[in-house]
């Protein structure tokens, strides 16, 4: 749950810094890519890691809410990356696939481990 954590607050941090410091603090350096790249990567990073702890996910006793937070956070990245792929870089198309990939197969653990 650490990994999780970290990979859904930096992207999310490196908005806020960037919105920020960039209006307020007249940072010009702070350019938009130094918040859609983590933006992008968070749910390739969430993929491995769900990979990593499919086990936990099939055992609905101790894994539920690491499967829950997955799921909402996999959702939560979706529309940001698609808006990225349209608007920043083709690449985000890995983003998206990620976290479609971790809906469909976290319901396709599920319904292994209930047969």
């Amino acid at each position: 749950m650490k990994f999780l954590a970290a990979f859904t607050l930096v992207p999310i941090l490196c908005f806020a810094f960037q919105d920020l410091g960039s209006k307020y603090g007249g940072m010009d350096w702070l350019t938009t890519g130094y918040a859609v790249w983590p933006m992008m990567i968070g749910p390739v990073l969430m993929l491995l890691l769900f990979f990593k702890n499919r086990e936990l996910i099939r055992d609905p006793r101790r894994g539920a809410n690491f499967s829950q937070t997955i799921k909402i956070v996999s959702c939560l990245f979706l529309l940001p990356n698609v808006f990225a792929t349209i608007g920043y870089s083709w690449l985000a198309v890995i983003s998206v696939l990620s976290s479609l990939t971790i809906l469909v197969a976290d319901w396709q653990l599920k319904k292994q481990a209930r047969a």
